[in-house]
């Protein structure tokens, strides 16, 4: 594996929250429809070739793009910034680092201004943006709500085979870890970023990439997650569900996660915690404890770690994907040899009839 990516002498920019991202779909009509008429997004602007969608609560002109593409992947993972200044210091942080940094004063979607997109040394398509298209805030209009309503996008996550690496490098961009799950050999298996005050806006999750592991919406209660649930059975989608509902341990927040038609995965999240103070204690997770990623102990199905979305590079390219070389958190904890607990200080792991839930070729 490479070593660590130098700390570069120029700043950072200042980043203010996740606020989009462009994904690449195969089939746009499919697409829009379980994004706009199963979950609930709003239609800023679309035409032939790409739909820009907005949350409930958001003023700013999309926080999804959905673009017709020969490969289903993410093209951008895009980040607001505090003022149009900091897109000078991005493209000067990166560019020190080696990167390719390109710069569209007209923006690369709809909606948005003057950007600067970079392929960041982790292997990921990022972009930097602060002048935007105002359109409706919707909080309001309660006439449109539906009762699984999102109303924000929430976090990315993205899969890398390096996580100390990552994360020593989104440090280096201002990023803060609030929750991270290790073993006691002292591999790092995953660790939640955030600018926002919230749990986080990416997490870096150990596997095979660059890849998307996933995008993530908020709804207001969990009663909405519920809801969804409810509404993708009568539509006879269930299928779309792959794992939940249910609540994390790790960021305390309830849960549930979809795949769209391309296989995209989308997780629908709510109340996490605040972690806006400077002393904000990081919380770390045992990879051996089985309610750090399903509070309530269910297990967690093989495709939730093994599978995710290509990225692509400036030019559409999907990046190589790189193999993890550290154990990987399914074959520790569901793998033929693995084991979980729910009380560290007892004896035995999880009782005879539970174990077989947690082993390769017992999932039903």
């Amino acid at each position: 594996m490479p070593g660590p990516i130098p700390t570069p002498v120029a700043p950072p920019p200042d980043i203010l929250r996740c606020a989009y991202m462009e994904l690449v779909v195969t089939d746009l009509a499919a697409s829009r429809n379980f994004y706009v008429d199963v979950l609930g997004l709003v239609v800023t602007e679309e035409d032939s070739e790409a739909v820009y969608l907005r949350s409930i609560e958001e003023f700013i002109h999309h926080n999804l793009v959905l673009r017709r593409g020969p490969v289903a992947a993410v093209a951008a993972f895009s980040y607001r910034v505090r003022s149009p200044q900091e897109l000078d210091r991005a493209a000067a942080f990166y560019t020190e680092l080696g990167c390719e940094v390109r710069r569209a004063p007209e923006g690369y979607t709809r909606g948005i201004g003057d950007s600067v997109r970079v392929v960041d040394p982790l292997g990921f398509p990022y972009e930097f943006f602060y002048d935007v298209e105002h359109v409706e805030r919707l909080a309001w209009r309660y006439d449109l709500h539906t009762p699984g309503a999102l109303v924000r996008l929430d976090h990315f996550n993205q899969v890398t085979p390096d996580v100390p690496r990552a994360v020593k490098f989104m440090e280096d961009l201002g990023f803060r870890v609030t929750e991270d799950i290790q073993d006691a050999e002292g591999t790092t298996y995953a660790a939640w970023l955030r600018r926002k005050p919230t749990v986080h806006d990416t997490a870096m999750t150990g596997g095979d990439g660059p890849r998307m592991h996933h995008v993530a919406f908020a709804t207001h209660e969990k009663h909405n997650i519920i809801a969804i649930c409810d509404k993708l059975g009568a539509l006879r989608l269930s299928d779309r569900i792959e794992r939940g509902p249910g609540r994390h341990g790790v960021s305390n927040a309830f849960y549930l996660y979809l795949r769209d038609p391309d296989g995209h995965r989308v997780e629908i999240y709510t109340q996490d915690y605040w972690t806006g103070d400077p002393d904000n204690p990081v919380v770390t997770w045992d990879v051996h404890d089985n309610q750090r990623r399903d509070w309530w102990g269910n297990p967690v199905v093989p495709s939730w770690y093994t599978e995710a979305s290509p990225v692509l590079d400036l030019d559409g390219v999907p990046q190589p994907v790189v193999a993890r070389t550290d154990t990987s958190e399914m074959a520790v904890t569901i793998g033929a040899d693995g084991f979980s607990y729910t009380r560290p200080e007892d004896d035995d792991a999880l009782p005879s009839w539970k174990q077989g839930e947690y082993k390769l070729g017992h999932q039903l």
